[in-house]
Parts: C-alpha cells; sequence; structure tokens
C-alpha cells in the first residue's frame, strides 16, 4: 500500500493539486482560481475514490488556512457552500474518468462552473437569512453574473494547466501512467 501510496503518480498528482492550491495566496482577478480545477483533476486521476475527495480537500483546507492567516478571507460565512461545491466537482471528475477526454473535461469544468455559481450564491442568500424571499435569491444571482465570467476563465485555465501538464508528464515519464 505505502509503495502504491507515494508512486510517482501519487506524487505527481498531489503535488500538481498543492501548487494549484498555493496559487491561490497569489494575486489575482477575482474567482479566477483553480478551485475546481484541483476538485476535478483529483476526481479523474486518483484511483482511490477516498483520496479522490481527501487530497484535494486538504490541499483546499490548507490554502484556505494561509488566506485566513494573510488576508482574513480562508474562512468567512459561506465556506460551507464552497465545499460542498468542491466535492460536488471532485464526483464529477470520478464519474467522467473513464471517458476523460478534452470534450469531457471542457464539459466537465463548465458543469463545475454552474454549480460553483449556483451553491455559493444560494449560500450567499441564506447567509443573508434569505432577505426577500425568491426575489431575494433572484437579486443575489443576478449580483453574481458579474463574477461567474472569472469563475468560467480560470476552471477552463487551471484545468487546462493540470490536466494537459499532466498528459504531456505522461508521454515522458512512463511511471506516470496507470497500469
Amino acid at each position: 500500500m505505502t509503495k502504491k501510496l507515494f508512486s510517482p503518480r501519487f506524487i505527481f498528482i498531489t503535488s500538481a493539486i498543492l501548487i494549484a492550491a498555493f496559487s491561490r495566496l497569489l494575486p489575482h482577478i477575482p474567482n479566477f482560481t483553480p478551485i475546481a480545477a484541483m476538485a476535478l483533476f483529483g476526481g479523474v486521476y486518483f484511483s482511490d475514490k477516498r483520496l479522490a475527495f481527501i487530497i484535494p480537500l486538504i490541499a483546499m483546507f490548507i490554502s484556505d488556512a494561509a488566506l485566513e492567516v494573510t488576508s482574513g478571507w480562508g474562512f468567512h460565512n459561506t465556506i460551507a457552500y464552497v465545499y460542498v461545491a468542491f466535492i460536488l466537482t471532485s464526483a464529477i471528475g470520478i464519474y467522467v474518468r473513464k471517458n476523460t477526454n478534452t470534450k469531457t473535461i471542457i464539459g466537465a469544468s463548465l458543469l463545475s462552473s454552474s454549480l460553483f455559481f449556483i451553491i455559493t450564491n444560494f449560500g450567499v442568500w441564506a447567509a443573508t437569512g434569505g432577505v426577500g424571499g425568491a426575489a431575494g435569491l433572484g437579486t443575489t444571482y443576478i449580483l453574481g453574473i458579474p463574477f461567474f465570467g472569472p469563475t468560467l476563465l480560470g476552471d477552463v485555465f487551471f484545468n487546462a494547466i493540470l490536466f494537459g501538464s499532466f498528459f504531456l508528464a505522461q508521454r515522458r515519464i512512463p511511471a506516470l501512467v496507470k497500469f
């Protein structure tokens, strides 16, 4: 188990997720982050389904803790909704892993971005006590629209980096290929 757990493949995938997580600490456009990409990548490439959830969650938590220390914005009142969307994105990765190609990854990325938008904006509305009822929820979604574009672009960008680098690395390093 230890040899399999610390294989070159495991180390590469884990390192890529951790690097992506720590890139959240760099200055960036709001919502242009690797959050969904980390979860999707882990879901697709960790063969152990538990690790597909655990490793990205740990990386996310560590980067959230670092954000909390450096900016006070790591753990906010809607963080539970972010984590729900994150976990669902890992599940999407597990679902598409048997048919991983450019088309399915782009589709999964778009689905993940949309789920994140729906879940986290609902969380913003819920954190206000559901002010305004259904109209207030609608207003929350409308106000969130300007953040959706950077979310989509960030997800596609970071998925291209993670999946593309792993694809290229597998071509050069046979130990990364799953047997």
